[in-house]
């Protein structure tokens, strides 16, 4: 039966070729895969390598995890299988929810009914958002000197005195 190594930590300048010569030194492995990203192309930083014993599997786990490869230590270990990981949440970047194309559980209706249930009460919510705010510095005075301001255009003073361009006084 066939086992599948999952090799994690791998430089982003891996190529497959590069996987098959470093996991031929044990046994030709019967599949190397490499994905790569589907926005950028290139790969992900890890691969699956898989072997048709499961003793070159095992001696390939021993051998190889931890060690440089490329510059980096590789994490060498038996693939799981998908549902074997636990529960994935949504993935990062995706759209949270449903698929689009309409084809999932329609949302409740946020109008019309009633908007509070009244047999279960709610519980007491805790609203602590951190320490209180430094009091402002000089806020009556400030205030009071708003107030004293005048109100709309500058008074002009008058001198009582008028210049014209004929006056030669200095």
């Amino acid at each position: 039966m066939a086992v599948r190594l999952f090799v994690g930590n791998l430089s982003y300048a891996t190529t497959e070729a590069d996987l098959r010569a470093y996991f031929g030194a044990i046994a030709p492995p019967s599949q190397v895969v490499l994905p790569v990203d589907r926005e950028t192309g290139r790969p992900r930083g890890f691969a699956f390598v898989e072997f048709a014993d499961r003793a070159h599997a095992e001696d390939a786990i021993q051998r190889f995890n931890g060690q440089v490869f490329n510059g980096r230590p590789l994490a060498v270990s038996e693939a799981r299988a998908r549902e074997d990981r636990g529960p994935g949440g949504p993935r990062p970047g995706g759209p949270p929810g449903p698929r689009p194309g309409g084809f999932g559980p329609r949302p409740a209706p946020s109008f019309g009914g009633p908007r509070f249930d009244s047999a279960a009460p709610s519980p007491a919510r805790s609203r602590n958002f951190g320490p209180d705010a430094k009091p402002q510095r000089g806020g009556a005075k400030k205030k009071q000197k708003d107030a004293e301001r005048p109100r709309g255009p500058i008074p002009l003073k008058a001198t009582g005195r008028s210049f014209t361009l004929e006056d030669d006084s200095p």
